[in-house]
C-alpha cells in the first residue's frame, strides 16, 4: 500500500469491517474476508484475480485509471457518449434526477411487462413475433 500512499489518482486502503469500517463494508456488500474491491466509488466491483503483490500490480496497471465521464475525462469518451454526457450536463439537477427516475421505471416496470407481451404474442402467433 505504501507504493500508492501519495497517489493523486489511486486509493489503496484496508478497512476493518468488525469495527469503525462496518458501515462502509455494509454499503459495499462485503460478505467475506479478505475482499478486494476496485473501481469508481459509486460503482465498486469485486476483484477476482490473484492475491500476490505482482498479480494486484499487474491488474492495476492494465485495468485501472481514468475512464470516460464528465469533466476532465470527457476526452476519453467516444463521440456518441460525449454528446450524451454534454446533453446531461446542460440539464438541471432536478430534470436529470427525473430522467433517472423515468429510466429506472422503464427498466423495472415497463421492460418486464414488454417481455411478457412479446412472449404472449409469440405464443398467439405460433412462435412468430411478427404482427
Amino acid at each position: 500500500m505504501a507504493d500508492f500512499q501519495d497517489s493523486p489518482k489511486a486509493l489503496v486502503a484496508d478497512v476493518d469491517c468488525t469495527a469503525e469500517g462496518k458501515d462502509l463494508c455494509e454499503k459495499f456488500e462485503v460478505r467475506g474476508y479478505p475482499t478486494i474491491k476496485y473501481g469508481d466509488p459509486d460503482e465498486m466491483k469485486d476483484y477476482q484475480g490473484g492475491r500476490s503483490y505482482e498479480d494486484l500490480k499487474k491488474f492495476a496497471d492494465e485495468n485501472l485509471g481514468p475512464t470516460c465521464g464528465p469533466g476532465e475525462n470527457i476526452e476519453l469518451c467516444d463521440e456518441e457518449t460525449r454528446k450524451r454526457i454534454e446533453t446531461y450536463v446542460k440539464m438541471s439537477v432536478g430534470k436529470l434526477e427525473g430522467k433517472i427516475r423515468n429510466t429506472i421505471k422503464a427498466f423495472e416496470v415497463e421492460l418486464p411487462m414488454m417481455k411478457k407481451v412479446v412472449a404472449y404474442l409469440k405464443s398467439e402467433k405460433g412462435g412468430s413475433a411478427e404482427l
